[in-house]
């Protein structure tokens, strides 16, 4: 697979990153195979969250194609960059074909990335999880990396405007490969998801306490914060959809 456009638009997200003073703390790089298919299980908590899960496997020297919304490979300037960089268009009416092109990447050797919640959380907490990353791994013979980011909601997120504020945290956490058969999506993605959840909390312990006092909207309520609790999220996403679909009428 030729890159002509990845490798520049990596370049130039590194630099964004320095000249905004962002610390990127990443534990666990090593985790990610150099050579060979490997599904990158990501949580997802904002906009910018396929930039910060790219640099999981950067130590790794490996370039990450996400599987994404069929919108953003329809937007006039956006579009032609996710095709540039060989990103999986996925149309949610059709989400069988967006698996099995993902598929056909892992078995070519391919990075793929996922985000198993689908869409970003209001909670700041785990969702419930497709299976779709734990199918795709069992159908090629590839592992599954766990990773974790946290504090990419402060940057670009939902309900929230941007903020680019110098200094901030990001930390990143990969964890061990996992290795599931095709017997069992449904238990094998429950058990992606605890890996996932314990690494949660490890990655907001680690997290500088000056950069999530008590009461911030970046911190999930059963911490003290004031994001919505999952319940709450859950309501927030139901009423987008509704919104989503008479739009589309």
């Amino acid at each position: 697979m030729r890159d002509l456009v990845y490798p520049p638009i990596v370049v130039a997200a590194k630099v964004g990153l320095r000249l905004l003073g962002q610390r990127v703390e990443l534990a666990g790089a090593e985790n990610v195979p150099r050579h060979g298919g490997v599904v990158l299980a990501l949580n997802h908590l904002g906009y910018l969250d396929p930039v910060y899960g790219g640099l999981a496997a950067d130590p790794s020297g490996r370039l990450v194609r996400f599987l994404s919304k069929r919108e953003l490979f329809e937007h006039r300037w956006i579009g032609p960059v996710m095709r540039g960089v060989h990103h999986i268009e996925v149309d949610r009416a059709e989400g069988g074909k967006s698996l099995e092109t993902a598929v056909e990447y892992l078995r070519a050797g391919e990075a793929v990335g996922i985000f198993p919640e689908a869409t970003i959380s209001r909670s700041m907490e785990l969702k419930e999880f497709k299976t779709g990353a734990v199918r795709i791994a069992a159908a090629a013979g590839v592992p599954v990396v766990p990773v974790v980011l946290w504090g990419t909601q402060r940057v670009l997120t939902k309900d929230h405007p941007r903020d680019l504020t110098r200094g901030r945290t990001v930390t990143i956490r990969v964890g061990a490969p996992r290795t599931y058969a095709a017997t069992d999506p449904v238990a094998d993605t429950a058990d992606l998801r605890a890996a996932m959840g314990r690494m949660l909390e490890e990655a907001i312990a680690a997290h500088p306490a000056g950069e999530q006092p008590e009461g911030s909207w970046w911190l999930p309520a059963r911490l003290g914060g004031s994001a919505p609790t999952p319940e709450e999220a859950a309501r927030l996403d139901a009423e987008e959809k509704v919104r989503r679909a008479a739009r589309r009428t």
